[in-house]
């Protein structure tokens, strides 16, 4: 009876975790988004814990899959170590452009949930946001489940998409440059994010 409990007690505790719902996972993105702290005069230990926070954003968002979105039809020209290239490139801009800027905007705002929808493995979690100038605004989520996780893979703005944005801007420099030229304003914007180093 002791060694039945015992092994049933460990069964349990090693069982997955019950996986967060859509609206579970935006609000852990929005609640980590609002804690990241602007990059000038952090102390090291600032930014050490200002990166974790971002970090732990970004585990929020399929940056896999907007990275492939994104660049569109370019994907499939790209290398194996291309798209790796990109990928890890999109989510580092996430985290010192997109996430401070979103952290200004997010940060003195109530945000009231919506009810969400969910088709299989895809949802949407729409919030609105009372901003004291901009009124109230609507936002949506699209998310997608993988491996029992709800991660962002969109953010629509008043209607206007975030990953659609984004591919047009790619595809304008893409008609001027090639794929090398791309990375290479992507690592630019990158290091004047970061103040000029890493």
């Amino acid at each position: 009876m002791t060694l039945g409990l015992c092994l049933l007690t460990t069964l349990l505790a090693t069982a997955p975790a019950r996986a967060e719902t859509p609206q579970q996972a935006v609000q852990a993105l929005l609640n980590s988004i609002q804690q990241v702290k602007e990059m000038e005069a952090l102390s090291p230990e600032e930014a050490r814990a200002n990166r974790a926070v971002m970090d732990r954003a970004l585990t929020h968002l399929d940056v896999a899959e907007v990275s492939q979105k994104t660049l569109g039809k370019h994907w499939k020209r790209r290398s194996a170590e291309e798209r790796q290239q990109f990928t890890q490139l999109l989510g580092e801009l996430f985290r010192y452009v997109a996430f401070p800027n979103s952290a200004k905007f997010f940060r003195e705002l109530t945000i009231e949930y919506q009810d969400n929808s969910k088709d299989g493995t895809a949802a949407t979690v729409p919030v609105v946001v009372h901003h004291k100038d901009e009124g109230e605004i609507r936002i949506d989520f699209d998310l997608l489940e993988n491996d029992r996780r709800w991660r962002v893979v969109d953010v629509i703005l008043d209607g206007v998409s975030m990953r659609n944005n984004l591919r047009t801007q790619f595809y304008q420099i893409l008609k001027k440059d090639d794929f090398a030229g791309l990375v290479q304003r992507m690592q630019d914007r990158l290091d004047t994010a970061r103040g000029g180093g890493s």
